[in-house]
Order: C-alpha cells, then sequence, then structure tokens
C-alpha cells in the first residue's frame, strides 16, 4: 500500500553528495496538496522521493480518478516517461510535504548509458512494480472491500496521513456511494 525503496535513495543520496556543482541533481521540496508531475504534461526531471509521501493517480475523462499506488522514500517518478520520452502517465500530488531529489533529464539519460547500478535498480523497480500490480489485482478480486478498508485504516494509522473517502473510493477502484455501504457493513 506504501511503496518505498531504501536501496535506491541509498544511491542516489550518493550521486548528490559527489556532485562538485550540485546542479545534475537537485534538492526540490513541495509542500501537501501539490502537484509533483501532472499527467499528460512534459516533465523535465526525474525525481526521487527523499521524504513524505505521495499518491500516483489517473485523471479520467468524466473527472473521475484512480490511485495506482501511495509513493514514500526511494520511490523514482518520471522516469518511464524520460525513458520513452512521452508526456505524464499519471498524476504525483503529495499528500506530506515532500523533498525530492530531482534529475535533469540529460543527466539522467546519461546515467542510463553509463551507469550499470542505476540500471539494475530499474529493473528491480520495475519487477515489483509488476509484482505488485498483480498482487493487488488478485487481492482485490479474492478479498472483501472491507477487508482491503482496514489494510486502508492500517496505512493511515501507521502513516498519521488522513486519506479522504474520495481517496479511500478511487484506491479501491468503488465509487464514494460503494465506499459508504462498505463503511457502513464494517461499523455494524
Amino acid at each position: 500500500m506504501l511503496r518505498t525503496n531504501q536501496i535506491f535513495l541509498d544511491f542516489i543520496t550518493k550521486l548528490y553528495e559527489k556532485q562538485e556543482r550540485k546542479e545534475d541533481v537537485i534538492l526540490k521540496q513541495f509542500t501537501k496538496g501539490q502537484i509533483l508531475l501532472m499527467q499528460n504534461d512534459k516533465s523535465s526531471k526525474v525525481m526521487l522521493m527523499k521524504e513524505g509521501i505521495v499518491k500516483c493517480y489517473f485523471s479520467e475523462e468524466n473527472d473521475k480518478e484512480f490511485i495506482l499506488e501511495f509513493l514514500g522514500k526511494g520511490e523514482i517518478l518520471g522516469e518511464i516517461e524520460c525513458i520513452r520520452n512521452i508526456p505524464c502517465l499519471c498524476n504525483i500530488e503529495a499528500m506530506t510535504d515532500v523533498s525530492v531529489y530531482a534529475l535533469s533529464v540529460p543527466y539522467f539519460r546519461e546515467l542510463l548509458k553509463n551507469n550499470l547500478e542505476l540500471n539494475a535498480l530499474l529493473v528491480d523497480a520495475f519487477a515489483e512494480r509488476i509484482v505488485n500490480t498483480s498482487k493487488r489485482a488478485s487481492f482485490q478480486q479474492l478479498y472483501t472491500v472491507e477487508h482491503s478498508l482496514r489494510k486502508l485504516f492500517e496505512l493511515q494509522s501507521k502513516q498519521d496521513i488522513q486519506l479522504s473517502k474520495e481517496d479511500l473510493a478511487a484506491y479501491l477502484g468503488i465509487s464514494v456511494r460503494s465506499l459508504n455501504r462498505s463503511l457502513k457493513n464494517l461499523v455494524e
């Protein structure tokens, strides 16, 4: 439910610290509610989460949202768009105050060509996403919405964050009306 990657964070932190002029990798701050990446926009940075929590979600044409993941420290953002040279696939919004290491696109592409450690970390991150997506899909098929809600409430408690009903419904892929019924079932 909350994805993190300490090994990737350690790698980028070392890159940041060994820079002489601190211009290829910079630290950027975002406040709660601020958009880090906007769906369909071109990004000029690839980011790696240093601190905080973001939600990664699709906005559909009918103004509905579907939350793919909640991401924390060590998770990379915008790398697929950079690799494929495409606009942002989804929105990334700060749920807490967030700090990121922001890599310029040319620098990231240079690392892709020359740094085997980065490539290994990316392959591992991509594989982890595939596994997590598969697990989540099967979990949503095998368990009730109420069970998933309990897991989300545990996440809220552990991370000391508040998820709105809209966010809960968007993560579960259900309407707010269905969510309200499930919340009522939990209380009974």
